[in-house]
């Protein structure tokens, strides 16, 4: 990832310590970013938010007594909503999946190498989400109680559609194989990824690849 992609991106940080905050200025302001405002809590964030013109919030999951979560939830839930991307110590899959569900488009561990948190960041400029190999690997570890709720929020009909997705089959394979349309293949691609709160064909695959595997 080329540093000029991130070049002029304004960053609020969400943080309830000072000194992470202030590491990460330092980090972000050598890649050329804006930090273009701080705060410790949802409450010192939202008005600083109003008029920050933020493209990014970098958000820790522990904010004192509150949960990050609420910030992400209401950020999502405004007129023009902001990208958020998780920045926390937090790597279980509960909080992880949370996060996400809240509205969340990536999310990151503090223990994990400066590069990756840069690379969550330019995948999420480009409207893409984005999960560290931490997270990936949480999440993988929960596949067999994942595996179950996928069983349980999809139709019959969406079942055989996400199975043969994680067995190669594309667009044209599948309208194919159950005797509809292109256009209904993609209802079904929209249903799925509302249930199983995904991002893109791209992630029903991979989930679905998974969840075969697993099988």
């Amino acid at each position: 990832m080329s540093d000029l992609s991130l070049q002029g991106v304004r960053v609020f940080l969400v943080d309830d310590h000072p000194a992470v905050r202030e590491g990460l200025s330092l980090l972000l302001a050598n890649k050329g970013v804006v930090v273009c405002g701080e705060a410790a809590c949802r409450d010192e964030a939202l008005p600083l938010l109003a008029t920050a013109a933020a493209d990014i919030v970098l958000v820790d999951l522990t904010l004192g007594d509150e949960s990050g979560i609420a910030l992400i939830e209401t950020l999502r839930n405004k007129d023009q909503a902001i990208k958020c991307l998780v920045y926390s110590m937090h790597d279980d899959a509960e909080r992880i999946q949370a996060a996400l569900t809240a509205g969340a488009s990536g999310y990151v561990t503090k223990r994990e190498v400066a590069a990756t948190l840069l690379a969550a960041m330019a995948s999420i400029l480009a409207g893409e989400r984005y999960l560290s190999p931490v997270v990936e690997a949480a999440l993988q570890q929960a596949e067999p109680d994942e595996s179950r709720l996928i069983v349980e929020r999809l139709s019959e009909r969406e079942l055989e559609l996400f199975r043969k997705m994680g067995e190669g089959f594309s667009t044209a394979d599948l309208a194919q194989y159950l005797d509809i349309s292109p256009r209904t293949v993609e209802t079904y691609y929209a249903r799925i990824m509302e249930k199983l709160d995904l991002v893109g064909v791209k992630e029903i695959r991979q989930k679905a690849i998974r969840f075969m595997k697993a099988r």
